[in-house]
């Protein structure tokens, strides 16, 4: 009991003063993720419902399993165990009761606390007009420009220029009750892009609007506008943030409900138009349809007499004359949804999602885009599967492609004593199935041309140790953009970590990896295959002085392909000093970096703190150093501003960045402004 009490101190701490942090581990993770897609996440979805947890902790005396889900804390199995335990010996008095719940150990309970309470539940009749009434409205106004000047805003040169200022602007509204109903517009402009003149005459180039309500009845989620549809395990569609492969190796499953609000900056991976779900009994249902004007690469071909697009457009980017003519030519309909049969241990469902497009869609005739998606249409359909038993729980999803090629996941987590816990996710995917939305757990991208296993362990042999570890071997059958040839690779990491008490924590990781592509700079008449191999050792301390101070150090070393002749090395170590005091209007963080790399392949991806909603997750190459200050005040209780600087300065460079975001001189320096005011009762 004393050690939860100070579990429970700590994680009562955390929220008042360190509201903008996130765990560690998702830090690693969306680390992980970023150096996987060579570009950060514009959906903040996950840090927005992480803030409204915070601010109105989720009620687990009343909580179902998709509820659970949304936090990304828990497990399945740890979430069927609680709602197992809350049936047998009924609701919680205490939040101290959570130590008795199989399979919940205290790294699990300390991450959880600051998110949810236990409180008398409020009748569905009594809380209808709450919805309406005592919620509370948020705007949040945010600027970031980059004060050198890039080439593209060069007018004295000659040459493609982008056609808007340099300013990046992004504003948000929004109304919420609780977790059960919110409702807002988003407008956004890039770096480069218009405002009020010329393509963007109706003043931001980007406006998201959404209605979402939860629990209206035997209605389960009600989305109108922009919203996001999750099935399965990702064969199909996944379109909310997820993460693969990290530390967290209990982590593997997708876990979400199948609709959810979007209300971020990226202009690709939601949808516009309608959703339901409806649950009565053990039978739950989702219907979607969405009608949206996308980005992509068009091409006439006047031989043939015939229009098609080539590749769709992600970026969101609408700077220069190229880029606005590709603005939304192509238009996209798209339906579907899903039917689950579950009860307290297991789940079956069946998915499908079906699409439609103005355009063909005709891939440039290379090898690696053989079984790429063609024509006007498209559609994925598939099976997802759960059953819990005891200490283990078992996943997964079968799907099939509209020319009947078929992808397989199926994944176990067992907790085999309190002190250990396993993970397995095996994957089977055809080479020629193809998903538009998929995002699964794999090694590609999108779930495409690949088999492989991964085996993850946790151990917490004693109290402050935890070990965690994983390996993962796949291949691709087929040929993947410059790797000419069938290909494989594996990949280990091992992380210690040593919690002695609540000032320290420490930990230490070891990964290596192993893939194969083209022997870069080949002059041979054909490309050949050679293992690249890549190793990262990083330590990672964090003191906390007192209440108000906290210091971390990270040191981290990259070996590529150290025995080849593509050798490279890399090295990055910073330090951060955290002023977070509780109770006060201020907070400061300021980070101090050096880094050392060969080339982009020794790149190395560090995790910054920014202000609140913000990603800031750079790769690292060449030499140099790098600092930022973040600043956070409260006006007021309801009004709050950021303020954060950024600089890197490049040792021996004369230019930093390529193309029109080239700038003359040897360092970038970035500024973000941000105002949040919130009215309200909740």
């Amino acid at each position: 009991m004393k050690r939860l009490i100070i579990i429970l101190g700590v994680a009562f701490y955390s929220q008042i003063s360190f509201s903008q942090e996130i765990p560690i581990t998702t830090e690693q993770q969306l680390e992980n993720l970023t150096d996987a897609n060579e570009g950060e996440t514009e959906d903040d979805t996950y840090l927005q419902e992480l803030e409204n947890f915070r601010r109105h902790p989720l009620n687990i005396n009343t909580a179902d399993a998709e509820e659970f889900k949304q936090l990304r804390i828990l497990t399945d199995l740890q979430i069927i165990n609680f709602i197992t335990y809350r049936n047998l010996f009924g609701k919680l008095i205490s939040l101290y009761e959570l130590q008795a719940v199989p399979s919940w150990d205290i790294g699990t309970i300390k991450k959880l606390v600051p998110f949810i309470t236990t409180a008398t539940a409020i009748s569905l009749k009594d809380e209808a007009g709450m919805r309406f009434r005592d919620g509370e409205h948020s705007l949040l106004l945010r600027g970031i420009q980059v004060l050198e000047k890039a080439k593209g805003f060069d007018k004295s040169t000659t040459g493609t220029k982008y056609l808007g200022s340099p300013q990046r602007v992004f504003f948000r509204y929004r109304y919420t009750y609780k977790n059960l109903l919110q409702f807002g517009i988003v407008g956004d402009k890039d770096a480069g892009e218009q405002f009020l003149k010329g393509a963007q005459n109706k003043g931001f180039d980007f406006y998201s609007f959404h209605l979402f309500a939860r629990k209206i009845g035997i209605i389960q989620s009600l989305a109108l506008g922009d919203f996001s549809v999750n099935l399965g395990q990702g064969l199909t569609q996944w379109q909310g943030l997820a993460f693969k492969k990290s530390v967290d190796v209990m982590g593997v499953k997708r876990q979400s409900a199948t609709l959810r609000p979007y209300n971020s900056a990226g202009e690709f991976y939601f949808n516009r138009g309608a959703g339901v779900t409806i649950k009565k009994g053990k039978i739950e249902s989702t219907v979607f349809a969405s009608i949206r004007k996308l980005s992509a690469n068009f091409v006439a071909d006047t031989v043939n007499n015939e229009d098609f697009i080539s590749s769709f457009l992600t970026s969101g980017y609408n700077r220069t004359p190229s880029e606005q003519a590709d603005r939304n030519n192509l238009r996209q309909t798209s339906f579907g949804g899903n039917i689950l049969f579950r009860n307290n241990r297991w789940h079956v469902g069946a998915n499908a999602v079906f699409y439609n497009f103005s355009l063909p869609v005709v891939k440039r005739e290379e090898p690696y885009n053989r079984y790429a998606i063609s024509g006007n249409s498209w559609y994925n359909m598939s099976f997802d599967y759960s059953y819990t038993y005891k200490n283990m729980h078992f996943f997964g999803e079968a799907a099939i492609d509209k020319r009947n090629n078929k992808a397989f996941v199926n994944g176990l987590l067992v907790s085999v004593d309190p002190r250990v816990d396993l993970s397995i996710v095996q994957r089977t995917i055809s080479k020629g199935y193809q998903s538009i939305n998929g995002n699964a757990f794999t090694e590609n991208t999108f779930p495409t041309n690949e088999t492989g296993i991964y085996a993850g362990v946790s151990i917490r042999p004693a109290i402050g140790w935890k070990i965690d570890a994983y390996a993962d071997f796949y291949k691709f059958p087929w040929l993947k953009f410059l790797v000419d040839a069938p290909s494989y690779g594996k990949d280990f990491l091992a992380q210690v970590t040593f919690t002695p008490n609540r000032q320290v924590e420490i930990y230490t990781r070891f990964k290596t990896e192993t893939k194969q592509a083209n022997q870069s700079d080949n002059t041979t008449v054909t490309n050949f295959l050679v293992n690249l191999p890549k190793q990262n050792w990083r330590t990672q301390i964090s003191y906390k002085l007192n209440t108000s101070f906290t210091i971390r150090n990270r040191v981290e070393l990259l070996w590529f392909d150290n025995n080849g002749v593509n050798k490279a090395n890399g090295f990055l170590t910073f330090f951060d000093f955290m002023y977070k005091p509780m109770l006060k209007p201020l907070s400061a963080v300021l980070r101090l970096q050096y880094f050392e790399t060969d080339d982009y392949n020794s790149r190395i991806y560090a995790y910054e703190n920014d202000i609140l909603y913000g990603y800031s997750i750079p790769g690292f190459f060449d030499k140099g150093f790098r600092y930022y200050l973040n600043l956070n005040y409260d006006l007021a209780k309801n009004v709050s501003v950021w303020l954060r600087l950024a600089q890197t300065v490049y040792r021996n460079q004369v230019t930093v960045g390529s193309g029109l975001d080239e700038i003359q001189g040897n360092r970038r320096t970035e500024v973000k402004v941000q105002i949040r005011w919130i009215i309200g009762k909740s």
